[in-house]
């Protein structure tokens, strides 16, 4: 026996941090005579030899010594130079087999990864932590590191060795914090995760990777090792041409949808479609109603079904639920080459507080804040990322840019950005620590958005980031170099608010809310929006987008939701909707029920899906609509200040003056006959559309024809038409015949 016992000891007691100080080849001389030195640790081996794999000539095997009974073998080679070689240990079982020491080969990652990853400079970082099927050396394997500064300890446990962390032991990189192992003949599908011994000497845990790309369902929640490179991307086209995309001058129009709820298998106990079953017909639904892009609920990996993915365990993996990465990457891919662009929520503004994954990782608080005052979400009980950590930057921005890199998803709606942004978010006085200036703002994660978006943008050019972001927080997209946050879209949360409290309320009482649709427009233009009613408006007692309508009846309701949705695609900015109330569902949406469906076999449900169909159509065929609506000279109002007759007026033009759509909308049940109004240019105003039409499930009042202006002043206007505005009804004009006012 040539080491020392209390070494044996401590790596059999699970205390080693540096077990390639002892195991795998060392030189090793014996007096006057020089050679080698070979230790393995192995689980349920009985005896071993070391095979010399080089051919080089030499003998071709070395029995070794059994140093103690839970697996620990030694022997000295003389008279040899460093050799590859393998082991061939037999089993208790009789099972003999041969393999590469895992401790032979040499760190896979280098200074200048090690580097970066500390400065939180990592572009990559998703390629260098977590577990990769590599060859080294000729050796296929799996390389496997993680990040665990305060830890004394950090084993591989897996399926192949019994979850057991005395035998893969990872290597030390000092003072990076970082830990590293590469173990040969490894496959696809294995399961794995991380044992830590905690420096204090507490008690071992067990952890899933940060960066692992696949885990399997809860409880266990272990990491499986995924192959993300095998899969054969056919979106080539898509992706150069989206390289090229001015997303401002472009139709957006997004259709947001829980992939778990939209359908589900009838056939096979009412469960959730999988990736692969879904991309057909989502493709062939999005391509039919005229949307430009899908928008999934957070897909990143998350352990409880009721948190709809916005608590991420898995944040660099597509989840479970639906199949595995490779199925995911065959739904984006197949939507690609449909022409349909793919946004996925982002959450890096929280995580939750499981203890099997990021929380207290390493026996510290490593990701998140120690103090609760920073580091606990009151709101949702999860806990908060520090994003003045060098390293963590590194994990976020990395998750971020992996979305984009391995699975070609062309944008990311960040979720809770104003959470992120204000330390004081949610909290009162004395629950929150201030910045280093006395302030509210959150430096450090606006430096994090910042660079997230700046690296996204340059990296992936043509990709979109959207924020959801409720405060009046300013440049939140203007560009990073111009002093923003840099994101390309903002939610528009208060015209979201302000358009339903006005829907809501009874026709007879809007003359006194008339404010609610006008008010928007004083910030319109201070970023460039999204108008938006996601799932939130539609969950937790806030009632069905149809059933917010201020009406009796279904059939009213629906009147009322085709006017809303008028209003929406008709108004400046881009569009998303959630999945469900494009067709008026009447209940809240359920996260664990698929879509009613079967309310299309009634004309008011399916009237009001036509709706979204043609005014999809409408505002991706009328270029006046989406290419300068972040230009203030592309609206105008007619008559903005009608609140007695509760008619609203106005005109989506081209700034050269050569397009213009009138818009009239009346909001209540009564007609407006004779309903004189100045207009902008003479000519021609030809209807093109009309929400209340019987096609749609209205009662298509008559009245709506073409008009021909007149040189009658009205609205300071030298021109005017006289409407017959049908009640409840949201109208479109086309000008013909432009000639100057």
């Amino acid at each position: 026996m040539i080491i020392k016992r209390a070494d044996v000891k401590q790596l059999l007691d699970g205390r080693c941090g540096q077990p390639h100080a002892f195991l795998g080849m060392h030189p090793l001389r014996k007096g006057k005579q020089s050679g080698l030195v070979v230790r393995a640790l192995l689980d349920s081996v009985c005896s071993c030899e070391v095979v010399d794999a080089g051919g080089s000539g030499k003998s071709s095997s070395y029995a070794m010594e059994r140093i103690d009974e839970a697996g620990f073998f030694e022997v000295w080679i003389p008279d040899r130079d460093f050799f590859k070689y393998q082991l061939r240990a037999r089993r208790e079982n009789g099972e003999i087999r041969q393999f590469y020491d895992p401790y032979s080969f040499l760190p896979t990652l280098g200074e200048q990864d090690i580097y970066f990853f500390n400065e939180g400079t990592e572009t990559r970082v998703y390629e260098k932590l977590g577990a990769h099927l590599r060859t080294i050396d000729g050796v296929p394997g799996v390389s496997f590191a993680v990040w665990a500064p305060n830890a004394s300890r950090v084993s591989v446990v897996a399926d192949f060795n019994h979850w057991n962390g005395r035998f893969h032991p990872m290597r030390s990189l000092g003072m990076s914090g970082l830990w590293e192992l590469f173990i040969p003949g490894l496959e696809p599908g294995m399961k794995y995760k991380y044992e830590i011994a905690r420096s204090d000497g507490g008690y071992p845990h067990l952890k899933t990777d940060p960066y692992g790309t696949a885990f399997e369902p809860p409880p266990h929640n272990a990491a499986i090792i995924a192959d993300t490179r095998a899969y054969e991307w056919g979106d080539s086209e898509w992706v150069q041409r989206r390289g090229a995309m001015d997303w401002n001058q472009r139709p957006i129009s997004v259709y947001e949808v829980h992939l778990g709820s939209w359908k589900r298998v009838v056939e096979d106990n009412l469960r959730p479609l999988t990736y692969r079953e879904i991309a057909h017909q989502l493709v062939e639904y999005v391509t039919d109603m005229g949307f430009t892009h899908v928008e999934f609920m957070p897909l990143s990996e998350y352990p409880f079904e009721g948190s709809w993915g916005y608590q991420v365990t898995g944040f660099f993996a597509p989840t479970h639920r639906y199949g595995t990465p490779e199925d995911f990457m065959y739904l984006v891919d197949t939507l690609h080459q449909a022409g349909i662009g793919v946004i996925m929520d982002w959450v890096p503004a929280h995580f939750p507080t499981d203890s099997f994954a990021l929380a207290q990782f390493d026996g510290s608080h490593l990701y998140e804040h120690a103090d609760p005052r920073q580091g606990f979400h009151q709101d949702w009980g999860t806990l908060i990322f520090n994003y003045g950590r060098d390293e963590v930057r590194s994990f976020l921005i990395g998750s971020a840019l992996a979305w984009f890199d391995r699975y070609h998803i062309d944008g990311l709606r960040v979720d809770a950005v104003a959470s992120m942004l204000y330390l004081d978010y949610s909290r009162e006085e004395g629950q929150w620590i201030p910045n280093r200036y006395g302030g509210r703002e959150n430096l450090e994660a606006i430096t994090f958005i910042k660079e997230t978006n700046r690296l996204a943008h340059q990296l992936f050019p043509g990709t979109l980031m959207i924020a959801e972001e409720s405060t009046a927080f300013p440049g939140v997209t203007t560009p990073v170099e111009h002093g923003g946050l840099g994101f390309d879209l903002k939610w528009n949360m208060g015209w979201m608010h302000d358009t339903l409290k006005y829907f809501e309320k009874d026709p007879i009482h809007r003359r006194y809310e008339h404010w609610q649709l006008t008010f928007g427009m004083l910030y319109q233009y201070s970023e460039r929006f999204t108008q938006v009613f996601s799932h939130d408006e539609v969950v937790h007692g806030k009632g069905s987008m149809i059933n917010k309508m201020g009406a009796g009846s279904i059939a009213e309701k629906a009147r009322h939701l085709r006017l809303l949705y008028t209003f929406m695609w008709l108004w400046p900015g881009k569009k998303t909707l959630f999945m469900g109330s494009e067709f008026g569902q009447s209940a809240e949406w359920n996260h664990a029920k698929s879509l009613d469906w079967h309310l299309l076999e009634y004309i008011d449900h399916s009237g009001t899906q036509r709706v979204i169909r043609d005014l999809n159509h409408l505002y991706r065929d009328e270029p006046v609509l989406f290419e300068h609506d972040f230009d203030h000279r592309s609206f105008q109002w007619l008559n903005g200040d009608d609140a007695e007759q509760s008619v609203l007026s106005f005109t989506r033009l081209h700034p050269n003056g050569k397009d213009c759509l009138m818009v009239v909308m009346n909001m209540t049940p009564v007609p407006r006959p004779n309903y004189r109004l100045g207009v902008p240019y003479s000519g021609r105003y030809e209807p093109i559309f009309n929400s209340d039409a019987a096609v749609y499930g209205g009662s298509e009042h008559a009245g709506v024809d073409m008009l021909e202006s007149e040189s009658v002043p009205s609205n300071g206007r030298d021109q005017s038409v006289v409407l017959q505005i049908p009640p409840l009804a949201g109208v479109v004009y086309r000008l013909q015949l432009v000639s100057a006012d």
